[in-house]
């Protein structure tokens, strides 16, 4: 299967609302975790965090790719510079940056969410998303590409599998450069 990848504009919203559904992905999250503070989260419903994500397509550029398979998305990856998911930046948070000023730097670039359409698992959509990313991020002037995904679920549904397999991050060439919560690596690619 020959799919596409290309960056979420608003004429492609059409197709990442149909791929998350009625409920949002990830229990109505919408891709708002490391976007959004937790107590904003927490006041927050499915809709508030469809707003806020659909904003932010429309404000531009764009926050991610989807995988597209004609018309319809199969797969979305939220991918764009550190800056744009503050709550990737906490400090607090495993997939803080390892120097202050890299969460500000245009050319330090995250990757931190992933969703899949259920058909579309387990044929290696998630390596074909990251290499897609890496090319859009290289285009667009990043230096670096940073992830902090799992080392293992126990189950290959878990929700946690959202941040992505650190098996597929070193696959695409992303090497280790902490680890502050066993099992939760960052990752880095120098482009």
């Amino acid at each position: 299967m020959e799919r596409a990848f290309r960056p979420l504009t608003v004429a492609l919203w059409p197709a990442f609302e149909e791929l998350f559904g009625k409920q949002g992905a990830c229990y109505g999250c919408w891709c708002t975790h490391f976007r959004l503070p937790p107590a904003v989260r927490r006041e927050n419903n499915r809709e508030r965090n469809k707003d806020h994500m659909k904003a932010r397509v429309a404000a531009g550029p764009p926050p991610g790719l989807l995988a597209m398979d004609g018309d319809r998305a199969d797969g979305w990856m939220q991918i764009g510079p550190r800056a744009d998911v503050p709550e990737w930046n906490n400090g607090g948070r495993v997939s803080a940056p390892l120097e202050d000023r890299d969460a500000d730097d245009a050319g330090v670039w995250a990757i931190s969410c992933f969703f899949l359409r259920n058909a579309a698992r387990r044929q290696g959509l998630t390596h074909q998303l990251v290499a897609a990313g890496i090319a859009h991020a290289r285009a667009s002037g990043a230096r670096l590409v940073e992830a902090c995904p799992m080392v293992q679920s126990k189950d290959s549904r878990s929700i946690g599998l959202f941040v992505g397999s650190a098996a597929v991050f070193e696959k695409a060439g992303f090497e280790r450069v902490a680890e502050r919560k066993t099992g939760r690596p960052l990752m880095r690619l120098v482009l």
